[in-house]
């Protein structure tokens, strides 16, 4: 099964694209799209869906999984990042493959087996789940996808991890998330 990993963001989205077969790993690729401040935010957005289009044509994933949002403070980043990640899903929807999406706790807890873990923790884990050497540069963000796409791989296709925005659900409604 080959999954896509993306950790969604308007300045920098993360992406890791893995094949998972027989309980083994093989990255295939990751690396980050990157968006500079001052670029019209349009063509921000723009870029990050032709380079996740492209990723899509170019590798086929069975499945997408994409880190859920969490934000306590500063709401202008949070809605950039929540309009980067739409453009992300929709990618995905277009491509006609199904969409996960996971809390950071839930990443760090089938990466790591501790909900509460740190970056670095998270890191030397997939560096040791992905078999890549010590030595590989990483950013975080690439780091933080090929993350979601082990925590994919470890999930499975739960339906009560599909993409559906928590925030479809009012107070007392049946969530995937109760």
């Amino acid at each position: 099964m080959i999954i896509i990993g993306i950790d969604p963001g308007y300045a920098i989205t993360g992406y890791g694209v893995i094949d998972y077969q027989s309980n083994r790993f093989r990255v295939l690729d990751y690396g980050v799209v990157s968006t500079k401040a001052g670029t019209p935010f349009e063509l921000r957005l723009l870029a990050i869906s032709q380079k996740i289009d492209a990723l899509l044509a170019l590798y086929s994933p069975d499945v997408m999984a994409v880190e859920e949002l969490f934000f306590s403070r500063n709401t202008t980043t949070a809605i950039g990042t929540a309009q980067a990640r739409g453009v992300i899903i929709l990618s995905g929807a277009r491509a006609g493959i199904p969409i996960y999406e996971y809390t950071p706790m839930q990443v760090k807890l089938a990466v790591t087996g501790y909900g509460r873990a740190d970056k670095n923790q998270v890191l030397q884990m997939t560096r040791i789940l992905l078999n890549l050497e010590k030595n590989t540069r990483i950013i975080d963000d690439a780091s933080d996808a090929l993350a979601i796409a082990i925590c994919q791989a470890h999930t499975g296709q739960s339906a009560s991890n599909k993409a559906v925005g928590g925030y479809q659900y009012g107070p007392g409604t049946h969530s995937a998330y109760s």
